[in-house]
């Protein structure tokens, strides 16, 4: 008698064909070569120099505090919008998808400059946020905040509504019919089987923050200690000193690099399966 085949894992590593195999070696080394350029000319011997004498405290923690800030209100307003587009049936619901992402695909100058007719001193809102209360958000910490949400949130948005789309909604109905309500039914059911989709997306909406520039140096601008971000700053040494630019540049990879590949395998391939919906990171 002979023994029963075991089936194969579907998920089980397996040998990529030659050309694809070569293809995929290409493309990491086209990620990879940028970055392998930019370590060949840092230089090393003064690296600590630079590093103390560049005054990267205050740009770096501007940076830090800014994109968490954004990568909060990206959480706090995107997981309802991502709920909204995923599960609510409303005439224009394309459209309303298409105008909450169109700040992905354009030049972030663009979305810089959008702001400033929204909620500049002149805009359609701030005039009279300007006048009624005297407040006043261009050049501000809070310009910079609001410059990276803008640009950072849809990448929570649809990570996050691509998981809820996965999601079988049979899950929420089923606790509806024994009592829950509607908001407890997604907070204890459809909340806890979405949450490494809604981690992946607010690291996505972080790093996006973290690494912000045209919109932030348009609505924001260059205030030394209060709106100079550490992208800002690599630009303005890469005019002046480009030592300075590279050590800058290499302490703003680090720290994103190391913070995505932490989270990647703590959140992200927990249990050696991704949430559906879940946006894989490198």
């Amino acid at each position: 008698m002979t023994a029963p085949r075991r089936r194969k894992d579907p998920t089980a590593r397996q040998r990529l064909p030659l050309p694809a195999l070569v293809l995929a070696l290409i493309a990491v080394a086209f990620f990879a070569l940028p970055f392998v350029g930019m370590l060949w000319r840092t230089p090393w011997s003064r690296f600590w120099e630079v590093l103390t004498g560049s005054g990267i405290g205050t740009p770096l923690r501007i940076s830090i505090t800014c994109s968490l800030a954004a990568a909060g209100l990206s959480l706090l307003f995107g997981v309802p919008l991502a709920w909204l587009l995923a599960r609510a049936d409303f005439p224009g619901r394309s459209v309303v998808r298409a105008l909450c992402t169109l700040s992905m695909v354009l030049p972030p100058v663009i979305g810089g400059v959008a702001l400033f007719f929204a909620i500049g001193r002149r805009g359609v809102l701030g005039q009279y946020l300007d006048r009624w209360f005297g407040i006043t958000i261009p050049f501000t910490i809070w310009a910079v905040v609001i410059a990276q949400t803008f640009v950072a949130m849809p990448f929570l948005v649809l990570t996050v509504e691509s998981a809820l789309r996965s999601f079988d909604s049979r899950f929420d109905e089923a606790a509806r019919t024994l009592g829950a309500t509607r908001w407890y039914a997604f907070r204890r059911v459809t909340l806890p089987a979405i949450a490494p989709s809604v981690v992946a997306g607010t690291v996505l909406a972080w790093a996006r923050a973290l690494g912000e520039f045209g919109a932030t140096i348009t609505f924001a601008g260059n205030n030394p200690r209060t709106t100079e971000t550490m992208p800002i700053a690599i630009y303005l040494a890469r005019e002046r000193d480009q030592p300075t630019a590279i050590v800058l540049s290499l302490v703003l990879i680090a720290v994103s690099f190391v913070v995505l590949v932490v989270l990647r395998d703590r959140w992200m391939n927990g249990g050696g399966r991704a949430a559906p919906g879940t946006v894989a990171l490198a």
